[in-house]
């Protein structure tokens, strides 16, 4: 292993681009009790691209890491390894590597970052019931899991992966959690940008109970004519 292929280098190169200004503005985004070293997000995600070779073992080193930048760039460096050409083996790695940590993650950013290439990616074409098994958590960041993951079918999955990811987006309508219901309504707007006739058949079903930003979301991208008659009804 190369010298620079250590969580520890990584770690280092985030504290070198810390700064007390920045580290203000991500306080704003963390709770009270959680570290943080303080540095632009794109700063952090040029750092974690540098270190995609970075093995497992070592992004699993650094999901242990109690501050928030270093569990960041974790998740990054998934996405990063995600993007690339591998075998089912090596993304199911990547895949078990997420879902088993997924205690690590404690902002929605981490979810954000990672759960589509590394777990949508990994279950396209293959059983949902992992997804199904997320949005039934207790768990607000577990429940975005289950429905940010599906992004990835909105660009690159079959119908039928599309379809199951319609059933959790059902599964989390009425979801009272910010975290959660945010994630439904953004799903929910890339998704009718594939099949717009799906989306508006969902909202004629479900819009009555969706919470109103998730409802916002969803009908952004829909003619005005069309989405506007569902932001109505929930005014």
């Amino acid at each position: 292993m190369g010298d620079d292929l250590t969580a520890e280098v990584l770690v280092a190169g985030l504290r070198a681009e810390s700064s007390a200004p920045e580290l203000a503005k991500v306080r704003q985004r963390l709770g009270p009790d959680e570290e943080a070293f303080g540095l632009r997000m794109g700063t952090l995600f040029e750092i974690a691209k540098r270190h995609t070779n970075l093995p497992l073992a070592e992004v699993d080193r650094l999901l242990d890491h109690p501050a928030y930048e270093p569990r960041l760039a974790a998740f990054c460096v998934l996405d990063f390894k995600a993007r690339r050409r591998l075998s089912d083996e090596q993304r199911r790695e990547l895949y078990d590597l997420y879902l088993g940590r997924h205690d690590r993650i404690t902002t929605w950013d981490m979810v954000d970052r990672s759960a589509p290439r590394v777990v949508g990616g990994y279950l396209a074409g293959r059983s949902k019931a992992p997804l199904r098994e997320l949005a039934g958590s207790d768990e607000p960041l577990r429940r975005r899991s289950a429905i940010t993951a599906p992004l990835f079918f909105t660009r690159a999955g079959s119908d039928d992966d599309l379809a199951a990811a319609y059933a959790i987006a059902a599964q989390l309508a009425d979801d009272p959690e910010p975290v959660v219901h945010n994630a439904v309504g953004i799903f929910l707007k890339h998704a009718g940008t594939r099949d717009q006739t799906a989306l508006v058949g969902f909202l004629d079903e479900h819009a009555e109970s969706m919470p109103r930003p998730a409802v916002r979301l969803a009908a952004e991208k829909l003619p005005s004519d069309v989405g506007g008659r569902f932001i109505r009804s929930r005014n």
